[in-house]
């Protein structure tokens, strides 16, 4: 089966009570409330985790192209 692709752009809240991630509205950009801090690459683990488990995905079927910092 071939795959498909796609390309979300995700603004981030970093250091929240809780992991989760919901849909922009339109084409607006997704949310992602992460409670891991940017430090050792925790933030992007925790990322790619909740992206795969919301598409019912394999973690590594998700690529980060960029972050902000």
């Amino acid at each position: 089966m071939p795959t498909k692709t796609i390309r979300i752009t995700i603004k981030v809240k970093r250091n929240s009570r809780t992991s989760k991630l919901e849909a922009g509205e339109g084409d607006g950009p997704w949310t992602a409330w992460l409670k891991s801090p940017p430090i050792d690459g925790k933030a992007n683990r925790e990322l790619i985790a909740l992206v795969a488990e919301y598409f019912d995905c394999r973690k590594s079927e998700i690529i980060i192209k960029h972050g902000q910092n």
